[in-house]
């Protein structure tokens, strides 16, 4: 199928302000001919214009009460509509484009479905930050990563051996998707279900990036049990370390040896 006119590349900003995107994304950024850009401070926004003039703020879809579900369904839309003139569109996505971001993959999808041109470019994501700002190596005990809710409202397994990372978990126990944090009582919810596998005195992290060079970054630990009491933002993620130490498969080893 020929492709259309009209091309569509998501790229990432990166987590702190003009210190994490790539050169390519930022070659993307300069040469659209429309630039549609989705992050939580203005200053970003503000700086993403100085690379494109025609710059289109994504964040006015949003509103306290109205479902995400219907904000990542109109920005789908808008970034689709100018696809569809034939412009060459850009995407930019604070932190990394495909990491916790339903429009940057839906516009994708859809675009392509439609005969366009369109790839995402990756950014340097929260993940990416709170390993080099908490000291975590993932390869040496592991890490499993859950959205907070999605944890809380299915039965995952996991490795308490292993980091447990959960993400969004300001706003754990909402099924809503109208809140920018749950209350004490929901985000208690997490806590009890932790508590089965941890002991409550175990402390866990609550963590931030930095958004702007001058600012610091968040990392308040606290003991589980105290967890539900701390103010939390979309951007929260919990950090809880290891509480049991790894158990060796012996026979596994063995049979390792054999080979040897």
């Amino acid at each position: 199928m020929t492709e259309k006119p009209g091309s569509l590349v998501n790229v990432g900003l990166g987590m702190t302000l003009g210190a994490h995107i790539t050169p390519i994304s930022r070659t993307f950024i300069e040469e659209a001919d429309v630039v549609f850009v989705s992050a939580s401070n203005r200053l970003v926004e503000e700086w993403v214009k100085t690379m494109n003039p025609n710059t289109i703020s994504l964040q006015s879809f949003y509103a306290e009460g109205k479902s995400r579900l219907n904000t990542y369904r109109e920005m789908t839309e808008a970034i689709l509509t100018e696809v569809r003139a034939g412009k060459k569109v850009c995407g930019a996505f604070y932190g990394h484009p495909g990491v916790f971001a339903l429009p940057p993959h839906e516009t994708i999808r859809i675009a392509r479905a439609e005969g366009y041109q369109a790839h995402m470019e990756p950014g340097v994501s929260a993940e990416d930050c709170l390993y080099a700002d908490l000291g975590i190596d993932p390869g040496t005990c592991g890490c499993a990563h859950f959205e907070a809710s999605q944890f809380l409202f299915n039965k995952r397994p996991f490795d308490p051996s292993a980091y447990l990372i959960l993400w969004q978990v300001g706003i754990a126990g909402d099924k809503s998707l109208k809140v920018f944090e749950t209350s004490e009582a929901k985000k208690q919810l997490l806590v009890d279900l932790l508590l089965e596998t941890y002991p409550a005195d175990h402390q866990v992290t609550l963590y931030e990036c930095a958004v702007l060079p001058i600012e610091e970054t968040l990392e308040i630990t606290v003991a589980l049990k105290d967890l539900a009491k701390q103010t939390m933002s979309m951007k929260t993620t919990l950090v809880i370390p290891p509480a049991i130490k790894k158990v060796q498969n012996k026979a596994m080893i063995e049979r390792a040896q054999l080979l040897d």
